[in-house]
């Protein structure tokens, strides 16, 4: 298949099951809220963030691994390709030791941080060592998946990691509701993770025959693939800066405002992180797609493929972030309740986050699909900035202060910083020829959000007479309103927009004329 076919095949895929996973999911966060607690809750998401803190030894091993995958499956080179996966599995192995090792030692700590909960030690230590036997699978057992995302085959497992994941959803509520046990509800999550490395190892052997699974590979191959280790060493200051950007705002909140905060916050976040979810989902396959275009080393093609994803992904963008902007509030008064709601400054950071994080991910994918990760400097500033403005402002303002920190480090380092290391050393190109062509998008956007925001007055939401169905017609005439009003200044205006509309277009219509 081409690259727009797999790319296109991935996001149909992806996005039908993330669809469905995310309607169970919102429903059965009511019942879990309900039925467990608010503090259970905010508990289990504390000790997910501190998971993901633990994750960082993974030094981004498996970005590093992707990006150099790139060259032999575009030649078919099945020696080298087991190779590398002999080499991401003697890595992996170490990471997952010494994850245990530091897991062990932060553990040791629990009774210190979690001291004011009402929760027994015996419970949040057993919460807190399933999730993570839960995702050491990754290091031990199903790493090879990291062949089908290069390959951009992650549509064979998407389905079936989605439907595992519904269904523990599904039996989670129903343990919730009606045996209210933590402990069954915990160890759900586990069952479900080993099988999905399972039905993932069954996947990959069917996919890649010729793959050595068990492979025998010892410590000595880093010795032969030292500009992977020095990619590894480069990523990981990446991640961190990643970590700290994305990972720890529960944290602070836990430590600056409340456990109970923690779960209210997560409300919003997980609308935020299941949207951001299906944007990539659709996207699914993009990634190694641009590392195979850049393999193939065709500058005029790499050029337009770039405006066009900026177009497609700036209009994502700003379509998700005006209609969460005005249909949030009301959604989240039905969902969970009005005790339930932010303040409005809290929603407008996430959106502006949100909106900033989806534009600048087609530089982040081309910035990594050229392997350009030397700029340790900036990410490690980017953490550095968003902690400390975190801190300082969220010891003045709460959750608002929080978010703020993480929106002056990505404008600092995300929208200026990166754009400039791309051109200058992926494109070898003047960063002005990036602004000159974001500059359009960036004023169709502002028109459009003034244009939307006008009309929408006149489509004032009754929380009076508030329902299910009344939200549905608001959103949809809050819907409307965005796509016409952005879609069409869109077309007219950019024109990678309008060339991916004509894209689209033709192989809709090659599909209905077979």
């Amino acid at each position: 298949m081409s690259r727009v076919k797999k790319s296109l095949k991935n996001a149909k895929v992806g996005v039908f099951f993330f669809i469905a996973s995310i309607f169970v999911q919102f429903f059965s966060r009511k019942l879990f809220l309900d039925n467990l607690g608010d503090e259970f809750i905010g508990l289990e998401t504390t000790l997910r963030s501190v998971l993901g803190f633990l994750n960082l030894a993974e030094l981004g091993i498996g970005t590093a691994i992707g990006f150099t995958l790139y060259k032999p499956i575009f030649d078919e080179n099945h020696s080298e390709i087991n190779k590398i996966i002999a080499l991401l599995g003697v890595l992996y192995k170490r990471i997952g030791y010494f994850i245990i090792g530091i897991g062990i030692i932060v553990s040791l700590f629990f009774p210190l941080i979690f001291n004011d909960t009402s929760f027994t030690l015996v419970l949040i230590y057993f919460v807190f060592y399933t999730l993570l036997s839960s995702t050491l699978l990754s290091y031990f057992v199903n790493y090879h998946q990291s062949l089908l995302g290069a390959d951009q085959k992650g549509y064979i497992i998407q389905g079936y990691f989605q439907t595992l994941n519904i269904v523990r959803v599904i039996l989670q509520a129903f343990v919730a509701i009606y045996l209210k046990d933590f402990y069954i509800y915990i160890i759900l999550e586990l069952i479900f993770s080993i099988i999905y490395s399972i039905v993932v190892r069954q996947k990959i052997k069917k996919e890649y025959p010729w793959l050595i699974i068990n492979s025998t590979g010892k410590a000595e191959i880093i010795k032969e693939y030292p500009d992977i280790i020095k990619k590894i060493k480069q990523v990981f200051v990446h991640k961190m800066g990643s970590f700290v950007k994305n990972g720890t705002d529960n944290i602070l909140v836990f430590a600056l405002v409340s456990l109970e905060s923690v779960a209210f916050f997560g409300n919003y976040q997980l609308i935020f992180t299941k949207l951001g979810g299906l944007v990539k989902m659709a996207f699914a396959g993009t990634g190694s797609a641009v590392g195979n275009l850049i393999a193939e080393d065709n500058q005029q093609n790499i050029k337009k493929v770039f405006w066009e994803l900026m177009a497609v992904q700036f209009f994502i963008a700003g379509f998700f972030g005006l209609i969460i902007y005005f249909t949030m509030e009301p959604f989240i008064m039905l969902w969970l309740g009005e005790d339930y709601i932010l303040a409005k400054t809290t929603l407008l950071l996430m959106v502006v986050n949100f909106f900033i994080f989806q534009i600048s991910s087609t530089v982040e994918r081309f910035k990594n699909a050229y392997g350009l990760y030397s700029d340790t400097w900036a990410a490690a500033t980017e953490a550095i900035l968003n902690l400390a403005i975190s801190l300082i402002c969220g010891s003045f303002w709460g959750i608002d202060g929080i978010i703020l920190g993480t929106l002056v480090s990505l404008i600092l380092m995300v929208v200026i910083w990166k754009p400039y290391f791309l051109y200058k050393n992926g494109f070898k190109k003047s960063v002005w020829l990036y602004w000159q062509g974001v500059l359009p998008l960036g004023i169709v956007f502002c028109v459009s959000a003034f244009v939307v925001s006008f009309i929408a007055q006149y489509f004032v939401y009754d929380r009076e007479s508030s329902n299910f169905l009344n939200w549905i017609v608001y959103a949809s005439i809050i819907t409307t309103i965005v796509t016409i009003t952005y879609g069409t200044l869109m077309f007219i205006f950019i024109k990678g927009f309008k060339v991916f509309a004509y894209r689209m277009k033709d192989l809709i219509t090659k599909k209905i004329s077979r």
